[in-house]
């Protein structure tokens, strides 16, 4: 089993190859199955909660209500992007920028295992959506 550092340590040649691909399946799935018992964890928390009688505690309350539903709700979009994650990894072209087909790295991937764009690439579409910003 692959460890980061080990990871890391291998020749560029190697580049998802068998080893590094189940190394990054193994990691979106733990990724996935955290959401998702995190997701759980919410639910039943929401459920359970009591509603408070002093107005202050009520409006501390409803803002950890918010802030815990915000972050679920960015997770549930994580989920959907480590799904897609999954599928370029069995179609064999995850580790691809989409844009130019170039290795996106194993550093980015380490950080951002749902990465479809190489740092460049990445890099050209922000400045291309601040120029039509500033517009």
């Amino acid at each position: 089993m692959l460890t980061e550092k080990s990871l890391l340590r291998q020749p560029k040649k190697n580049y998802m190859n068998e080893e590094q691909t189940e190394f990054f399946k193994n990691l979106l799935l733990q990724q996935k199955e955290d959401i998702i018992n995190g997701l759980k964890e919410t639910s039943e928390h929401l459920q359970n909660q009591e509603r408070e009688a002093d107005e202050n505690d009520r409006a501390s309350q409803e803002e950890e209500r918010w802030l815990e539903l915000r972050i679920r709700e960015r997770e549930s979009k994580l989920l959907t992007k480590i799904d897609e994650a999954l599928h370029r990894i069995e179609e064999g072209t995850y580790g691809y920028c989409e844009d130019t087909g170039d290795e996106i790295g194993l550093e980015r991937l380490l950080v951002r295992p749902t990465a479809v764009l190489s740092v460049e690439a990445k890099q050209r579409r922000e400045s291309i959506e601040r120029g039509y910003s500033e517009d």
